[in-house]
């Protein structure tokens, strides 16, 4: 039995940090094993809050750099940039004549990026970025798309653009599940509820061992804790979360000695800082590795580009024939 296929993508903003890792590339390594996977360098999906394109090829090297050495295997998994397969763009123009303008504006998800952004002004091609995410997923027929819950509105409209291009003009797109995946979120240095570069308060996948010792000696802790033998709260304390992930058989152990007062912050950060680096210290050195053969990401990228090409071609002849536009 063949395998389902999914399509997940991120935009490319340069190096990844512990945040992207735990959200969603950690899932994407686990799942390449299960599915047949094809990864978007979403490069195109920048233009929607940014303009500024002289970095973008950059970012999406150093991204894919990432991927590659936190695990993202590129004959499991190939990857590729969504503005070297045109296909996007000419499947994105048909589905947009099979969706109003009220129903784009409706989706929950641009209402919150508005906000969030403070953007005055939304572009057409903000308002449609759902429309183009569909034709980045039925472009490759994908069966599932692995989304958190703030993301299932864009599947939903996913499945009624399929649904209403097989009924004007025959069966070629699957309606596409949301995979639902509880996104872990790591929160970020300052405690902010995300980890962010734009922040300043991500420790990146690329840091060093002295970029994370200093990193975390800055983090905030536990406001009432403010000497060694006060008594903490590690449910409130940022550090603590970070020692779930990175140190979990320690956990009970370091909740303990934070409570009783016995573990102080700077003892807690130091053993945060070595869980970490413990856990990164694979992926910097396979990055080490990738950054000096770049031609071997290259060609990675060269590969996947042309594995996609090929079903795009293929999906869009379909698509022609079914419209008899061929």
């Amino acid at each position: 039995m063949a395998k389902k296929r999914i399509l997940s993508g991120m935009r490319p903003t340069g190096k990844l940090h512990l945040g992207h890792y735990v959200g969603a590339l950690e899932n994407w390594i686990q799942l390449q094993n299960e599915y047949e996977s094809f990864h978007l360098i979403a490069d195109y999906h920048v233009l929607t809050t940014k303009l500024d394109t002289s970095e973008i090829y950059n970012d999406s090297i150093d991204m894919l750099i990432d991927w590659l050495a936190a695990g993202l295997d590129p004959q499991k998994s190939p990857m590729f940039r969504q503005s070297q397969i045109k296909e996007h763009t000419e499947l994105y123009l048909i589905f947009s004549m099979l969706i109003t303008a009220a129903r784009l504006e409706r989706n929950p998800t641009v209402k919150d990026q508005v906000r969030d952004l403070n953007i005055q002004n939304i572009t057409y091609g903000h308002l449609g970025y759902p429309v183009l995410q569909t034709s980045d997923i039925l472009l490759y027929k994908g069966d599932a798309v692995p989304v958190g819950e703030d993301q299932v509105p864009h599947v939903e409209i996913s499945r009624e653009i399929a649904r209403r291009f097989n009924q004007q003009w025959g069966e070629v797109f699957p309606e596409p599940e949301p995979k639902l995946t509880k996104f872990a979120r790591l929160p970020g240095l300052d405690g902010n509820a995300k980890m962010s570069k734009s922040l300043n308060n991500a420790i990146l996948l690329s840091d060093d061992e002295e970029t994370i010792k200093g990193k975390l000696r800055k983090a905030v802790t536990d406001p009432q804790k403010l000497r060694k033998n006060d008594p903490g709260r590690p449910e409130v304390c940022l550090v603590f979360t970070y020692h779930n992930k990175f140190n979990p058989e320690d956990v009970d152990e370091i909740a303990d000695g934070c409570r009783s007062g016995a573990l102080g912050c700077v003892d807690c950060k130091m053993k945060c800082t070595d869980g970490i680096n413990k856990f990164l210290s694979p992926i910097r050195d396979k990055r080490h590795e990738l950054e000096n053969n770049m031609n071997y990401v290259k060609d990675v990228l060269a590969d996947g580009e042309g594995k996609a090409k090929l079903i795009a071609d293929k999906t869009m002849s379909e698509v022609r024939e079914k419209m008899q536009l061929g």
